[in-house]
C-alpha cells in the first residue's frame, strides 16, 4: 500500500469511529485507530462544516437564532451519533456515582444515564445553544465551527499520546499510543482550522486545553487513565469551553 492509499485508510478508519459520515469501502490492510488519530482534527472541522451549515440555512429562512443555534447542535449529533455526548454522560456519571475505580468503570459501562450524566448534557448544550445565540449569524460563522470542533477533537489525539488507558480493552485501549508522527500531524491540522481566528484563536485555543485537562486529571486520579467515555467527555468539555471564550471574547470587543 503506498503512502498516500495508507493516509487514505487511515482518514476513513478516522471518520468511521469519530461519525457516522460515509467513508466508503476501507482497503486492505485497515488500519488501526490509533494509527488513524491524526486525522481526528478533520473530523472535527467536518462536523462543524456541517453543524455550520444548518445553523445558516436555517437562519436565511427567517427561523430564529435560538432555533438554529438547536439544529446546529442536532446536526453535530447526527454527524457523531452523539458519540462524545455519550461520553460526557458516562463520566459524569461514573466520577459523580462510583465509591472506588472499580464502581466508577462500572457505571460508565452502564447503558443507563442517570441523573449526574443528565445534568452534565443539559449544561452543555445549553451554554453551546446560549453562546450560537449570543453570537449570531456573524460571529459563529464557519471558521469558528470547524476551528472549536477540530481543536476540541485534536484534545482527544492529545490524551491519546499523554495518558495511560484504564481498561485493557475498549475504544480508549484501541487508540492510545504515545509517541511517533501523528500527535504532530494533529497539532498541525489544529492550528490550520484556527488561523481563520486570528489572535483569538490562542485565546479559544487555550480555553480548550484548560477545559479538557480538568476531566484528564480527575480520569488519571480515580480511574487511572482514560477510557474512551473520558476521551468523549475531554472533546465536550474542550468544544464548550471554546465557545465560551469566543463568545466572551466578541461580547467583550461589542463592549468597547
Amino acid at each position: 500500500m503506498t503512502v498516500a492509499a495508507r493516509g487514505l485508510a487511515e482518514l476513513q478508519v478516522a471518520f468511521a469511529i469519530l461519525t457516522r459520515l460515509p467513508v466508503g469501502r476501507i482497503r486492505e490492510p485497515v488500519p488501526t485507530i490509533a494509527d488513524a488519530r491524526w486525522a481526528f482534527p478533520l473530523c472535527g472541522a467536518a462536523v462543524g462544516a456541517i453543524a455550520w451549515a444548518l445553523c445558516l440555512a436555517a437562519l436565511s429562512v427567517g427561523l430564529p437564532a435560538s432555533v438554529a443555534a438547536l439544529l446546529a447542535v442536532a446536526a453535530g449529533w447526527l454527524a457523531t451519533g452523539a458519540l462524545h455526548e455519550d461520553g460526557l454522560a458516562d463520566l459524569a456519571d461514573g466520577l459523580g456515582g462510583g465509591r472506588d475505580r472499580e464502581a466508577k468503570l462500572r457505571i460508565m459501562r452502564d447503558s443507563r444515564i442517570g441523573s449526574y450524566g443528565v445534568l452534565a448534557l443539559i449544561l452543555a448544550v445549553a451554554l453551546k445553544a446560549a453562546c450560537l445565540v449570543a453570537l449570531g449569524a456573524d460571529g459563529a460563522g464557519l471558521s469558528a465551527f470547524v476551528a472549536i470542533a477540530a481543536g476540541s477533537r485534536c484534545c482527544i489525539v492529545v490524551a491519546l499520546d499523554r495518558m495511560p488507558a484504564a481498561r485493557s480493552d475498549g475504544l480508549g485501549a484501541a487508540a492510545a499510543g504515545a509517541g511517533g508522527w501523528r500527535l504532530p500531524i494533529a497539532l498541525g491540522l489544529t492550528v490550520l482550522a484556527l488561523a481563520p481566528l486570528g489572535l483569538e484563536a490562542f485565546i479559544v485555543a487555550g480555553a480548550m486545553a484548560i477545559a479538557a485537562a480538568a476531566p484528564a486529571v480527575l480520569a488519571r486520579r480515580q480511574l487511572g487513565g482514560q477510557t474512551g467515555d473520558v476521551l468523549g467527555a475531554l472533546q465536550m468539555t474542550a468544544e464548550t469551553a471554546g465557545w465560551i471564550a469566543l463568545t466572551a471574547i466578541v461580547s467583550a470587543a461589542a463592549a468597547t
